[in-house]
């Protein structure tokens, strides 16, 4: 029996908070949100996805950072997400269980295409945050 200090999968390398929305509407608020994150975190500011990518089911930009940050990032998108749907997860060694099985919903539940997601990966294929957001 493995305990979860010895399983290589559940050391959580950094999160990921994924902004979906629908529409223009939805997405100049996702715009607006998305510069009150980078004036006040150290996060990577992910690309703006208009069109579904992964296995997302809406337009979505993302946001890595590293664990160290969780507790103020998180809570702020609670509480300034205007209305948008969000998916916080960790980055371990098992992505399908890092969205479906360990994520955070902030709003509804979307669905995600689960067959977009390997069951395990590798150490070397963990991607390293870099941050490109600084507060001022």
């Amino acid at each position: 029996m493995t305990t979860p200090l010895a399983d290589p999968t559940l050391c959580i390398h950094s999160w990921h908070a994924h902004v979906y929305f629908d529409g223009p509407v939805q997405r100049e608020l996702a715009a607006v949100l998305r510069e009150r994150i980078a004036a006040r975190f150290e996060v990577q500011l992910g690309r703006w996805h208009d069109a579904l990518v992964g296995p997302h089911t809406r337009p979505m930009y993302m946001l890595a950072f590293e664990p160290a940050q969780f507790a103020l990032v998180v809570p702020f998108l609670a509480l300034n997400r205007q209305g948008l749907d969000v998916l916080v997860h960790p980055n371990t060694l098992a992505p399908r269980a890092d969205h479906l099985v360990n994520a955070i919903w902030l709003g509804q539940r979307l669905p995600v295409n689960e067959a977009a997601l390997p069951e395990i990966i590798s150490v070397h294929d963990v991607e390293p945050v870099l941050i490109n957001s600084w507060p001022g």
